[in-house]
């Protein structure tokens, strides 16, 4: 059995390798451009959550995980409590202060994804980073490997559940329910190897655990109920064209109402020419227009403010950001029944029944004649504010990994 005096020996010896090998290491981190190390704090102050996010899908059109990623780094660059690192795909591998892409190839033109070219260079860069806290975006990016690399540095793990099986298999061809089982069992897998859970939603059926952190979406401040302009006559429907975003099914709602009104896509995807021929198909054409991506937050706050409604119809939304944005905005939103922002903007959302067609066109008639309340609109953007929701959801990473540690 040791001596005292060997043990405090023993531990000011590990304390001092530690610390050399943290000294280290931030001089590597700063030679390679991959951010500062942990300050040195003295009393009881509390270092700054080192926290790295990974994300397969991070395209120039992606809608709202690309927004969440954004306005997090924003965030990282004002607060002091939090050292950020997003990883993602990218043309050439690239690491700059925070921002580090990985050598991927582009597989999307119309909304910028790329396929990264395997994972080697993830986990080197997890290896070089050393997070507290490790964000994985989606299940596709070697997940289980990723996940052991994160636990061999000491990180925590929490899978980000922005998905679903249901979702995903809405998008393949062939009928869903072949798909869905093939999904639910990929991210079953994919999550078995995590710490957490961070979800809007309850993703037992999908990971085979609930959520241990609520995820926390919010708004830029550019969307708040503009001034001065005018709404129009038009439906307005924004984000990425593809089958499982419901867009269809707008579409024959567009030609089962009675209402000459406007139909506006906003955004990219794959599903575009189709939803032209449809609209030919349909007899709509010439009430059917589509506009390009709108990068730019103000303008896209002024558009949804001129719609008369803005209609998020896909049914298998595990948040739905477009429509928390639009309600911000001051718009009347339209909204499957099953989208979790529906319920965040309460009386400025009117939903509707899943896949049914006729209740859509109700409900987008009842929302257009719905007069716009924009004291409701700023307080619901007050209360989403980015700023806001990242310190929620800071205290709930710091006490997640506080608790493992102990």
């Amino acid at each position: 059995m040791r001596r005292s005096g060997e043990v405090t020996t023993l531990a000011r010896r590990t304390d001092a390798a530690a610390h050399a090998a943290r000294a280290l290491r931030a001089r590597r981190l700063q030679e390679r451009g991959l951010g500062r190390p942990h300050e040195e704090h003295g009393g009881e102050a509390t270092p700054p959550l080192r926290v790295a996010d990974v994300a397969l899908f991070y395209g120039e059109r992606s809608g709202g995980i690309r927004t969440y990623l954004d306005a997090k780094v924003e965030h990282a660059q004002r607060s002091a409590m939090l050292e950020h690192h997003l990883i993602t795909p990218g043309p050439v591998e690239r690491h700059d202060g925070g921002r580090h892409e990985l050598r991927s190839l582009r597989i999307a033109t119309t909304n910028g994804y790329r396929l990264p070219l395997g994972v080697s260079a993830l986990k080197r860069t997890l290896r070089d980073v050393r997070p507290d806290v490790v964000l994985l975006h989606d299940p596709f990016w070697g997940p289980l490997g990723v996940s052991d690399v994160s636990h061999e540095v000491g990180a925590l793990v929490v899978a980000v559940h922005h998905g679903s099986s249901d979702l995903d298999a809405a998008g393949m061809p062939g009928r869903s329910e072949w798909w869905a089982p093939v999904f639910r069992a990929w991210l079953r897998r994919a999550a078995s190897r995590v710490d957490a859970v961070m979800s809007a939603v309850d993703p037992t059926a999908d990971c085979g655990r609930p959520a241990d952190l609520p995820l926390r979406l919010g708004v830029d401040a550019a969307f708040r109920p503009p001034i001065g302009v005018r709404r129009g006559d038009h439906v307005l429907c924004a984000g990425r064209l593809a089958r499982e975003k419901g867009v269809f099914t707008l579409l024959e709602a567009a030609a089962r109402t009675r209402e000459n009104w406007e139909l506006r896509f906003v955004g990219s995807g794959p599903a575009e020419r189709a939803l032209r021929e449809r609209a030919e198909r349909l007899g709509i054409a010439r009430r059917v227009t589509f506009a390009p991506f709108i990068s730019d937050r103000h303008e896209l706050a002024r558009a949804y403010a001129q719609a008369r409604a803005v209609v998020m119809p896909g049914a298998h939304e595990t948040f739905g950001l477009v429509a928390l944005e639009a309600a911000c905005s001051g718009a009347r939103v339209v909204a499957c029944e099953t989208a979790p922002s529906a319920r965040v903007c309460a009386a400025l959302a009117h939903t509707f029944r899943v896949e049914d067609t006729d209740d859509l066109a109700r409900v987008i008639s009842q929302a257009r004649r719905a007069a716009p309340d924009p004291a409701a609109a700023a307080d619901l953007a007050r209360r989403r504010a980015w700023p806001r929701l990242f310190a929620e959801e800071l205290a709930g990473l710091r006490a997640l990994s506080e608790r493992r540690s102990a």
